[in-house]
């Protein structure tokens, strides 16, 4: 009976083994953020907002350029005083200063906004990732632009990932 028992278990242990062996995958999440229909939807909401932007930036440059063309002239003129001209400068430095300073908002701006909306869609595909590692049985998922070598035990899963997403 002890030797039956012993038996069983000697043989028996070896596909215990093997039923909980790790099993890898590995996916291009870049490839598949860069099909997702939300991601279209996003880049276009913020290329309008970069618009918006860029075309205040330009109106602020033209604003000063016109300032500095007529500085430029005003200065030219030998009976025109040192303190308006020095006026003239403060003036100058002062909306140069508000450009940069509108600037550098709005890329704050635009990046905050960026931020937002790529958060949510980056969330949707990291959790369809781990859903089909769960539903896959997967020990592990690496991502495929970080892998120096793969061998017969990983499968590419990005396929997978893409269907859970409802996209081809």
């Amino acid at each position: 009976m002890l030797k039956k028992l012993l038996l069983a278990v000697v043989v028996a242990a070896p596909m215990c083994l093997m039923a909980q062996a790790p099993k890898f995958g590995y996916v291009s999440p870049i490839e598949i953020f860069n099909v997702m229909p939300e991601r279209a939807t996003a880049e276009s909401t913020l290329k309008t907002t970069t618009d918006k932007f860029e075309a205040e930036a330009k109106n602020l440059q033209e604003a000063f350029q016109k300032k500095v063309a007529d500085y430029e002239t005003q200065a030219k003129d030998p009976s025109t005083p040192d303190a308006i001209k020095q006026r003239h400068e403060q003036e100058l430095q002062a909306e140069y200063e508000k450009i940069m300073n509108f600037q550098q908002t709005a890329q704050q701006e635009i990046q905050k906004q960026q931020d937002q909306l790529l958060a949510p869609i980056q969330q949707k595909l990291h959790d369809a990732i781990k859903a089909v590692g769960a539903e896959g049985g997967y020990t592990f998922i690496y991502d495929s632009s970080t892998l120096l070598y793969t061998g017969n035990g990983a499968e590419d899963i990005t396929a997978k990932v893409k269907a859970k997403l409802g996209i081809k």
